[in-house]
């Protein structure tokens, strides 16, 4: 959400979906305190990503920065950490991110170090390349010398499961050298992005305004659509969020579906329906190995997440769909993979969801029950605590959950929200008070 220029900022006001909001803020740090200021129940932190400071220095141009260029992203990188970022986060599938090459990162990430920050990244390649994605993000943390961690680490693609057992060992052999290298997962078989990431690289290079304008040419159009690279087959793709009103008939089905209705192929219809919503479209593959996913469960440095937004399923929230984890990663760790599968025990998934991400963190004082540690608490029934969202109805709260406190105040009280706004904006080691 920053830094931002005047035409960053522009281009989120305009871009906006269901939910309206005044852009009034333009750095990392102006935002965190704007949603302070304005309420939340939960506490907040965050990364300054990459691709926000390249996208204000470079705009999408994907070349290798001026060492003027380079210097001002390191500056915007400094200024971020110094208003209270926890570290420098990459998502290397997408654009701009993905533009820079490992050596523009390892220059980003020193500025992180230096002020006692972390490293964290969606790696450039989860499937047939998975094994050089974690050897960068080893080589970044040993060269910037900061902790560094993979986010929603997995092996996407029936055809790259087997790289798993290769990935983590990497992981493992650079942890006995010494490197702090953690990783974090949610709890499905499924992971949601963009029905673009199908689309071929050049295609997407300058942005979803540039990809708009190819596809209005027919030749690259029809390239376009010949290239479409389909990871996962269109019968395993759901589709679940689009701009275009007239669109959103078609939320629940799937790519393969909506192809045989159209009576197109599956590739072609990509490109149709991302040109007639103007958008990525959010879509949710099937991808991954219920085997994976609790063998990536077991190992002690996985912290758990939910890669997706804190939802209400009630209002604009409803006119969308989304991925069941905005609701249940949490509940359905402690119930299914606790208590049914018994994956790990129960205090060890305690532990997974909070000391062990509070300390990669480095948040203070945060994620243990500790005199003079602040009283962010759960109280939750460990024989009844489950998630209830699924892929066709997510919007659907986990129940189980009795109590939460945030900062000492009742956030939910009998499982239900009190009303309170106690979350704070939790700052980073690097923070520098104004």
């Amino acid at each position: 959400m920053g830094p931002l220029n005047e035409k960053m900022a522009a281009g989120m006001a305009e871009n906006q979906g269901s939910i309206q909001y005044e852009v009034s803020w333009r750095t990392l740090g102006e935002y965190m305190n704007f949603m302070e200021k304005k309420g939340i129940s939960p506490n907040i932190a965050s990364f300054v990503g990459n691709g926000t400071v390249r996208e204000y220095v470079m705009g999408y141009e994907n070349r290798v920065p001026t060492e003027e260029e380079l210097s001002q992203m390191e500056s915007l990188v400094q200024q971020a950490m110094e208003e209270g970022a926890v570290g420098l986060s990459t998502s290397l599938i997408y654009v701009p991110s993905g533009h820079a090459q490992t050596e523009e990162i390892i220059a980003l990430a020193r500025v992180a170090s230096r002020n006692n920050g972390m490293y964290i990244s969606h790696i450039r390649d989860e499937e047939g390349k998975l094994l050089e994605a974690v050897d960068e993000l080893i080589r970044i943390s040993e060269e910037a010398d900061l902790p560094a961690e993979i986010y929603h680490f997995k092996a996407s693609g029936t055809a790259n499961w087997h790289l798993l057992d290769s990935a983590i060992q990497k992981v493992n052999n650079a942890r006995e050298k010494g490197l702090a290298i953690t990783t974090d997962m949610y709890m499905y078989n499924a992971s949601s992005t963009g029905l673009n990431v199908l689309l071929p690289a050049w295609a997407k290079e300058g942005g979803h305004d540039k990809t708009i304008e190819l596809m209005g040419k027919p030749a690259l159009r029809k390239k376009m659509i010949r290239e479409v690279d389909f990871h996962v087959p269109p019968e395993n793709i759901l589709l679940v969020g689009f701009r275009n009103k007239d669109l959103r008939h078609l939320i629940g089905k799937t790519l393969a579906e909506v192809a045989l209705e159209r009576g197109k192929p599956a590739n072609e219809t990509v490109a149709d329906l991302i040109f007639e919503d103007d958008s990525r479209i959010q879509v949710v593959y099937f991808s991954m190995s219920e085997d994976n996913i609790k063998k990536k469960l077991a190992l002690p440095y996985m912290a758990i997440c939910s890669d997706a937004g804190s939802y209400t399923n009630e209002g604009v929230f409803l006119e969308q769909s989304t991925h069941p984890r905005a609701y249940g990663s949490f509940a359905r760790l402690l119930s299914h993979y606790v208590r049914e599968e018994k994956v790990i025990p129960l205090e060890e998934a305690i532990h997974r969801l909070t000391l062990l991400p509070a300390t990669n963190l480095k948040l203070d004082r945060r994620g243990a029950l500790r005199e003079g540690y602040f009283a962010d608490v759960v109280l939750f029934d460990p024989e009844k605590i489950t998630d209830h969202a699924t892929f066709k109805e997510p919007h659907q709260y986990a129940t189980g959950v009795i109590h939460v406190l945030v900062n000492g105040v009742p956030v939910l009280a009998d499982g239900e929200h009190t009303g309170a706004f106690p979350g704070r904006f939790i700052k980073g080691p690097g923070f520098k008070a104004p």
